[in-house]
């Protein structure tokens, strides 16, 4: 489980993105919604470490992600919205160093190209990529191992429409298997039938709705009104 405690952070001083959030991420799938510019990216960025709150801790599996950064991240799998990678290693080299941190074999490495085609472009620099096959590598190094914590910035975009089916599929196997995913997504009706959770940032505000409404035309309905920021 990831544990955000009275986590306050902002860009500038005195104003706030995200202001003394709680929020326990555990296993099922989240869709964490809002308006552009609310806070969304920001909350994933911190549940990631790549962001460090100006107060308040973060927890993954009860360890300060500030204190134990490496044991924390074990478990943690993170896709950006802007795939930013070391640009002079090959996308082979990125993904050979993530199965190593992983403990996995590199034939998961191998296994993670083919899932998005990039065997052709695997000996390339990061640099002489396109920005939809960078984001293609990134996901990559999601997919190697059985990470338990999920945060998916966007995970359709940038992706062909015979990918994003198969993206899809993963996602809800990777819920079946137990771990804790949350999207952030603009578009919703993919996620939502699966969706056990959903969250709107307001205000620097974490609003939580564990309840969903069965019924998916309801379900729908209230997902949309959260992503326009509206408070149920």
């Amino acid at each position: 489980m990831i544990k955000f405690r009275d986590v306050s952070f902002g860009y500038e001083k005195d104003d706030p993105v995200l202001n003394q959030v709680r929020w326990d991420i555990s296993s099922g799938l989240m869709l964490l919604l809002g308006p552009n510019g609310c806070g969304k990216s920001t909350l994933l960025k911190l549940a990631s470490g790549v962001e460090k709150p100006e107060s308040g801790t973060v927890h993954i599996n009860g360890i300060d992600l500030w204190k134990k950064e490496a044991e924390a991240r074990k478990s943690l799998a993170y896709l950006p919205e802007q795939p930013d990678i070391t640009p002079y290693a090959t996308v082979r080299e990125v993904l050979y160093l993530v199965c190593k941190l992983r403990n996995e074999p590199v034939s998961k490495a191998h296994k993670a190209l083919e899932f998005f085609g990039l065997q052709p472009v695997s000996s390339r620099t990061i640099r002489e990529l396109s920005m939809g096959q960078r984001r293609r590598a990134v996901f990559s190094a999601v997919l190697i191992g059985e990470p338990e914590h999920i945060l998916l910035d966007e995970p359709l975009e940038g992706m062909d429409r015979k990918i994003q089916p198969e993206i899809i599929k993963w996602i809800f196997n990777r819920k079946k298997a137990g771990a804790g995913i949350v999207v952030v997504s603009h578009t919703i009706e993919p996620f939502a039938e699966e969706a056990t959770q959903a969250a709107v940032v307001n205000k620097g505000q974490l609003f939580v709705y564990d309840d969903l409404p069965s019924r998916i035309e309801k379900k729908l309905s209230l997902l949309e009104a959260l992503s326009k920021g509206e408070i149920i």
